[in-house]
């Protein structure tokens, strides 16, 4: 087991960390709590969490894409995956274990190259395409049954800054994680 700054992770699936070229995301209930505010005017609202957004901004920083793959369409994801720098914003996407394949073939990446986030039973058809799966803490436990890494903070409450510091770690990049280089 190695000890990371949030857990303890299985060697297998910590070596397995420095070969993510691609992070790719859900996003309610992974970048969010999964909660949608509806105001009386239909206008949605959505809740994100600073730390994931600095560590997107980080793993970007040191080389490591970022995607995310959501089955709603958002202005609200658009703008805030826009200023986070996210380079693969894919929305309205039912099917997102063929999304991802898709995305895969153009950046020319395997399986062992990306790693999927997800929380609900959707987001399963990315973890049929790759190696390291990872669920957040309050994910539906079929998805847990599925991941080979659960995270130990929920959707919304900074189980992506978990997940990058944990692979900038892997990559022995401890300045993105402490803040010099981003």
């Amino acid at each position: 087991m190695i000890t990371t700054l949030y857990t303890e992770i299985d060697d297998t699936l910590y070596a397995r960390l420095k070969d993510i070229k691609l992070l790719v995301c859900d996003v309610d209930g992974v970048f969010s709590d999964g909660r949608i505010y509806l105001g009386n005017d239909g206008e949605e609202l959505k809740a994100f969490h600073t730390r994931d957004g600095y560590g997107v901004k980080a793993l970007v920083n040191h080389g490591v894409s970022v995607a995310v793959i959501t089955g709603r369409r958002s202005a609200i994801v658009e703008n805030r995956m826009t200023s986070l720098h996210v380079g693969h914003i894919i929305q309205g996407e039912e099917n997102k274990s063929a999304a991802l394949e898709a995305l895969m073939t153009k950046l020319g990446l395997t399986s062992n190259e990306v790693a999927a986030v997800g929380d609900d039973m959707p987001d399963t058809g990315m973890f049929s395409r790759v190696d390291v799966r990872i669920a957040v803490a309050d994910a539906h436990p079929a998805v847990c049954s599925q991941a080979n890494w659960i995270t130990t903070l929920p959707g919304g409450f900074g189980a992506v800054r978990e997940i990058s510091d944990t692979i900038l770690q892997a990559k022995g990049i401890t300045n993105g994680i402490f803040g010099a280089s981003v």
